[in-house]
């Protein structure tokens, strides 16, 4: 006979793979809305073009989008990005870009370096289609060394 040992280890795969063994996508309960955050919208341009990249690439922002609630995974959805960069400012029409999310709620954009504007180095996105309400988001990086930055969007209904 079989013994089976619950620890934490278990527990997790018997939540993501069910009963019968299938792998089935576990969701967060409840999950909050993100706030849109303070000069997250400065120098927003309604409709930028999405594209494979913005300007000469080197850093990359990439991010998750995911439904308010039950945390499903939201693909199709377009998030703008634009940023002070060594190619432009975040005025400059081509310092700006948008991108779409794949099947997992997941994006990336290729984009050239971020480098500090008014002493931080960050960047500015948006989640501003007609589905969810919009969302603007105004991460920090860490180091204006790094060359990749995360940010994540959890959408209510509009």
């Amino acid at each position: 006979m079989t013994s089976f040992q619950i620890n934490r280890r278990n527990l997790l795969v018997a939540g993501t793979t069910g009963v019968c063994g299938l792998i089935v996508p576990t969701f967060a309960k409840d999950l909050a809305p993100t706030p849109s955050m303070r000069g997250g919208s400065n120098n927003y341009r309604p409709g930028a073009p999405v594209v494979d990249r913005i300007g000469g690439g080197g850093f990359w922002m990439t991010g998750t989008v995911r439904r308010a609630g039950d945390g499903a995974p939201l693909p199709g959805q377009r998030i703008q990005i634009w940023a002070h960069t060594t190619e432009g400012h975040e005025r400059d029409p081509h310092s700006h870009g948008a991108t779409l999310t794949n099947a997992n709620g997941e994006f990336s954009l290729e984009m050239p370096q971020i480098v500090p504007a008014f002493g931080q180095p960050h960047a500015h996105l948006a989640y501003d289609s007609d589905d969810f309400k919009t969302v603007f988001l105004r991460p920090v990086m860490a180091s204006a060394k790094d060359t990749s930055l995360k940010a994540d969007f959890v959408l209510q209904l509009a």
